[in-house]
């Protein structure tokens, strides 16, 4: 009974050995990528940074295009996880769109090494076509988006192609103040998300509404616009 027992602790102990294990050369391998570029990175320095053996790389992901493909696994099922519907939608309209702007732009702030290691892959490999465009998380974030806007009252009556069509408009902000204007202009994140707002209040603003009546209160000092006026934005 003993000795049973020892076994299933070992068991047990060597499983959360090499998932530490793997963990820590994952995240070795997505710096790495990311600073140095995925060809110029070698396996040894993948286990160097992991304080790993470098056999395991082969043993566990069979090299290191099996890494590559490990981190894009990791990060589409940990994007998976991040469900909008947990949150109460907010009750104004302007004020739900700019949250959603905001949260986008955290998340793909959050991904900037992963993005950084994934779109070079895609621009190179270009016979993954439409197909590679998939592995990027970003591509299905519209769908998450597209459910949350279906949670408010103001949405309920859109047509499903205005909602699309507003959920893209605002994961294309999200991927563009929270990776791009950071990749090429350094803004920082409290930068990044203040610009994002300020860009989707201007657009607020621009589609011609009035201000909001009866001096309601809110997080964002923007105009009241309807949910067909913004979604003309992403069209």
């Amino acid at each position: 009974m003993i000795a049973v027992k020892r076994r299933i602790y070992k068991e047990k102990r060597r499983k959360r050995d090499r998932q530490g294990r793997e963990k820590a050369l994952l995240a070795a391998a997505t710096r790495l990528f990311a600073a140095q570029g995925y060809e110029a990175t070698t396996t040894r320095e993948i286990a160097a940074a992991a304080r790993c053996a470098e056999g395991l790389i082969h043993r566990y992901f069979q090299g290191k295009a099996g890494l590559l493909g490990a981190m894009v696994k990791a990060e589409l099922s940990r994007n998976g996880c991040d469900r909008l519907d947990e949150h109460v939608p907010a009750p104004r309209f302007e004020d739900e769109i700019l949250r959603l702007v905001h949260w986008e732009v955290e998340r793909v702030w959050s991904e900037r090494e992963f993005l950084r290691v994934m779109i070079p892959q895609l621009l190179k490999a270009s016979d993954l076509g439409r197909e590679g465009g998939q592995l990027i998380p970003h591509a299905h974030r519209a769908e998450a988006i597209v459910e949350r806007l279906k949670l408010h009252k103001q949405c309920r009556s859109m047509p499903p192609e205005q909602i699309e069509a507003l959920a893209q408009l605002i994961s294309t902000v999200g991927f563009v103040f929270g990776f791009l204007r950071p990749e090429v202009l350094h803004h920082d994140r409290t930068r990044s998300k203040e610009a994002a707002g300020a860009m989707v209040r201007s657009l607020m603003r621009s589609s011609g509404t009035a201000s909001s009546a009866g001096g309601e209160s809110s997080e964002y000092t923007v105009r009241r616009a309807s949910p067909a006026e913004l979604t003309k934005l992403a069209t």
